[in-house]
């Protein structure tokens, strides 16, 4: 059973325009604001992109950010986009698969690719979402205007195939990660995966983890408290948030995968970093590691990352974002 279509739900003054032509225009000034740089050796488009992580918060907040990920896509040849997103509105021990028959955004529509979606559900390892549960969660919708931009040349040939991915542990993210590596291995198909990075905060998150000295070091990080520990002067909040992000990315960058898919886990299992979208990263992980047991080595490059604020207090709050693509 499918139905019609999924509005643009969060196509609002709080995440993104709901106005056509100013959504078109922010999404290319952020594209074209994308150059190369020759200390990372970053000149998008890149040569077979296969994959790219992305954030999806408000675009006002990381949408110059996410552009840096999608200006990283090579569109030739691409028909097929899978988008894995994190469930943040309800719980989920699983991952879940769209009815929609299309997905509106502002630019336009984008139509689901029906028959993968039900080789997927035919796998008995993936459940359907009811039509308010698919409405109700933002971290697949934020990139539907992106897909759209990116693609817009080619976008009669373009499906997409939205995965909500829930609170899944390794095992299981291997295990859904081996079910999609046949999709991600295939010339014609691309992969979105849906992140921020540390949400830092203990009014918005509950989050206060802070590295006292520049990693890496021997001194273990506390949780900082009104009543302390409290941050050193020489010692800023957002540079300690910018290291526990960057200690993620560089273990998420390491190879083989199956050993970074391992590490990643135990960091987060010491960090407790509010990554949101670990389990859409954990599944990717999970499918570069089977397909690297068929020789193929992936690659994934970070080429952006921004916070929304520079914290120096214990009151203040941010959210990290992270861009990155892989090749083979």
């Amino acid at each position: 059973m499918s139905f019609k279509s999924r509005p643009a739900v969060f196509a609002t003054k709080l995440w993104y325009s709901a106005d056509g032509d100013t959504l078109d225009t922010e999404l290319s000034n952020w594209l074209a604001g994308v150059k190369p740089t020759d200390e990372d050796d970053f000149a998008p488009p890149v040569a077979s992109c296969k994959a790219i992580i992305a954030p999806h918060a408000g675009y006002s907040y990381s949408g110059p950010a996410a552009a840096w990920a999608y200006k990283s896509i090579s569109t030739a040849g691409i028909s097929r986009v899978f988008i894995l997103g994190p469930s943040h509105a309800f719980y989920l021990g699983g991952c879940a698969l769209s009815k929609c028959e299309t997905y509106e955004t502002p630019l336009g529509n984008l139509t689901l690719d029906r028959e993968v979606i039900e080789e997927l559900y035919k796998t008995k390892r993936f459940e359907y979402l009811q039509p308010r549960r698919d409405q109700g969660e933002h971290s697949i919708e934020m990139h539907l205007p992106y897909v759209y931009k990116v693609f817009e040349e080619s976008i009669d040939n373009i499906k997409i195939v939205p995965i909500m991915v829930g609170a899944i542990d390794q095992e299981q993210e291997e295990e859904y990660g081996k079910i999609l590596a046949p999709y991600l291995e295939r010339d014609d198909t691309l992969f979105v995966i849906s992140s921020d990075f540390c949400h830092w905060g203990h009014s918005h998150y509950g989050y206060t983890f802070y590295y006292p000295e520049t990693i890496p070091s021997d001194v273990p990080g506390v949780h900082l408290r009104r009543s302390g520990p409290r941050p050193a002067p020489s010692r800023p909040i957002h540079a300690s948030i910018s290291d526990l992000d960057h200690e993620a990315m560089d273990i998420l960058a390491q190879q083989p995968a199956s050993t970074a898919h391992t590490k990643f886990v135990a960091y987060l299992e010491r960090t407790h970093n509010t990554i949101c979208g670990r389990h859409p990263i954990g599944v990717l992980m999970g499918a570069l590691s089977a397909l690297e047991e068929k020789g193929k080595q992936a690659r994934m490059k970070w080429v952006r990352y921004e916070q929304s604020n520079r914290c120096v207090s214990f009151d203040d709050w941010s959210v990290s974002y992270a861009s990155a693509f892989v090749t083979f």
